[in-house]
């Protein structure tokens, strides 16, 4: 979700609770999750589960603006098979916000700094006994990496390639 600010656009973030069963516990994420048998549409699942995980009703409070390119599901360096496939949506008005038992914390987070590459940064990653330093944002003392990085990367080339930039 997109919120227009006094210092630019910025974007809803979450720090996903810790659980054992989740193998993205404790990152940071924007709402989602799976597509149930009776969500119409992938864009519906997203509608949902941002009313379920944070408590907006997209249909209602915000209008949609697009989806970004679909990623391939990467979890502990292994892919698992399934595909995230974004939708962003766009408010006026920043309404309540209501975070269930999966959401930690919820945050702004500015994209004209990300845009401008001020909080590019790197985190480092263990896996299978070797070293990686992974493309991050570092964002008011977190880190988002990982999928959440590849989607805000790909939230990033849409408005820099906007008329006007």
């Amino acid at each position: 979700m997109l919120r227009p600010a006094t210092a630019g656009a910025e974007v809803l973030l979450m720090r996903r609770a810790e659980s054992p069963r989740d193998p993205w516990s404790g990152h940071i994420s924007f709402p989602g999750g799976h597509q149930d048998p009776s969500d119409p549409s992938l864009r519906a699942t997203a509608e949902r589960e941002a009313l379920e995980e944070v408590g907006l009703a997209l249909s209602r409070q915000a209008r949609f603006l697009g989806a970004l390119d679909e990623l391939p599901a990467i979890a502990r360096g292994r892919r698992t098979g399934m595909a995230i496939s974004p939708f962003v949506y766009g408010l006026s008005v920043v309404p309540d916000l209501a975070p269930n038992e999966e959401v930690a914390e919820l945050f702004w987070a500015s994209l004209g700094p990300m845009l401008r590459g001020e909080r590019d940064s790197v985190r480092p990653y263990e896996h299978e006994g070797q070293h990686y330093d992974l493309p991050a944002f570092a964002v008011g003392g977190k880190i988002i990496w990982g999928l959440t990085y590849q989607m805000l990367r790909g939230l990033l080339r849409v408005v820099g390639s906007a008329p006007g930039r």
